[in-house]
């Protein structure tokens, strides 16, 4: 048995012996910076109207990045909402909706928030 031989065949042994080894020498660790201001957003609480208020008129419904640049009523630009770039817009739109709940709750109307 040679030198080759041998080196194969402890590989394909060692990957049938442990393949849980190999499975986390190839998983990368993924640093997320912005998880403790998704988790205080996901765990704020609304106890009252006025702030539900302020939360509903400080995040808007729709992409307010959403534009469509014309000239002589051509149109030469348009530039796509980019509001599924920010890392923390699912949490936003879950906290306006917590709000909008709150309110629809407390039996004021949230039409003008819609």
């Amino acid at each position: 048995m040679d030198v080759t031989d041998y080196t194969v065949k402890q590989i394909i042994l060692w990957h049938w012996h442990y393949p849980e080894e190999e499975k986390k020498a190839n998983k990368k660790v993924k640093i997320d910076l912005l998880l403790p201001l998704r988790k205080w957003l996901d765990n704020f609480e609304i106890n009252n109207s006025s702030l539900a208020h302020r939360i509903c008129k400080l995040i808007p419904s729709q992409c307010p990045f959403a534009r469509t640049i014309k000239v002589w009523g051509k149109t030469l630009l348009t530039i796509p909402p980019l509001c599924k770039i920010n890392p923390v817009y699912d949490e936003l739109m879950s906290l306006r909706f917590r709000a909008l709940s709150y309110l629809a709750e407390c039996g004021e109307d949230v039409s003008k928030y819609c």
